[in-house]
């Protein structure tokens, strides 16, 4: 890995989250126009399983120890594909976005050979301003796959939430009960399925690792039709530093999709959150979904807010 001269690449620890939440918000504020992560962010990145600080991640200072750089590289479920993170401050780092790329490739073939692999495929975002980072990750190899969109609506024109269709309820998660967080795991899973990108995940693991910003139990949901489970819909905090209510997933059961399903659960999602005072509401959405939500989420209000573009390439295994 190649750095001007004078300046410093290391291995973080949690003592340096303040550095490289600087080096984050920087980055951030110039892709999407505000910082979009805080320092739990920062922790539960660098201490998430299958992350190995000594070994997954970098910081990057420059000869004053001002934080310039920082990668890292995340596995959610230590299956399947990984992802890797480079972020650097736009004005004084961007000549280390490559390099440091290409070192964080060279750790993605090791963590295949360690995992018996052939080869590992990568994957890693670009938002709308970050058309070098495009450039450079075309020159690494790899290919756009596939767009996200962002989607928010305002709450302040809230219509009154109206009733759902004929047998569907909704109802609060009970998240004290272990019976009903495993139906509604099994809801997002068996929904989920039917999606390309998916990765199945055991209900301990997925308790397990569900972010601390995941648990906002009272804005979790289920739905059901004629007493049968049939949809789900989990909240996040992650959002309220722009004063909204976020959607992280929503979850409809194949045997009851196109029923108004969906519809009920946001609508009541977007009361809660408007009952809590929050200005807008808003989700992600992945427009390689065959169950085609984009239509969905425009009936209930929600437009497009802005873009994330999703590159991938395989990288073989040292000593492949």
């Amino acid at each position: 890995m190649t750095i001007p001269a004078g300046w410093t690449a290391r291995r973080p620890t949690l003592d340096d989250v303040p550095a490289i939440l600087a080096v984050v918000h920087a980055a951030d504020t110039f892709a999407v126009g505000y910082p979009d992560f805080d320092a739990e962010d920062v922790r539960d990145a660098l201490t998430a399983p299958f992350v190995d600080m000594a070994r997954d991640s970098w910081l990057v200072t420059d000869p004053d120890g001002a934080p310039v750089g920082w990668t890292i590289l995340s596995n959610p479920t230590g299956v399947g594909r990984e992802f890797v993170e480079v972020y650097v401050d736009p004005h004084r780092g961007a000549d280390l976005r490559a390099p440091l790329l290409a070192r964080l490739l060279e750790r993605v073939a090791e963590r295949a050979a360690e995992r018996g692999l052939p080869a590992l495929a990568v994957r890693t975002a670009v938002f709308a301003p970050e058309t070098r980072w495009a450039g450079e990750l075309v020159d690494a190899g790899f290919t756009r796959l596939k767009r996200y969109i962002r989607m928010t609506r305002s709450l302040a024109d809230l219509p009154a939430e109206p009733a759902p269709p004929a047998g569907v309820t909704v109802r609060p998660l009970r998240a004290d009960d272990e019976s009903d967080l495993r139906l509604f795991h099994r809801i997002f899973d068996t929904a989920f399925r039917d999606t390309p990108d998916y990765e199945p995940v055991e209900f301990d693991q997925w308790r397990e690792q569900l972010p601390s910003d995941g648990k906002v139990w009272d804005e979790w949901f289920v739905a059901e039709v004629d007493g049968e489970p049939a949809g789900a819909l989990q909240s996040s905090d992650q959002a309220l530093d722009q004063d909204m209510g976020w959607v992280r997933t929503l979850s409809v059961l194949p045997a009851h999709r196109r029923r108004g399903v969906g519809a009920a659960l946001l609508r009541r999602a977007f009361a809660v959150y408007a009952a809590k005072g929050r200005a807008g509401a808003g989700l992600g959405v992945d427009l390689a979904n065959p169950t085609a939500p984009v239509t969905l989420y425009r009936s209930v209000g929600l437009a497009d807010a802005r873009w994330t573009d999703m590159y991938e390439r395989s990288v073989p295994a040292a000593g492949v």
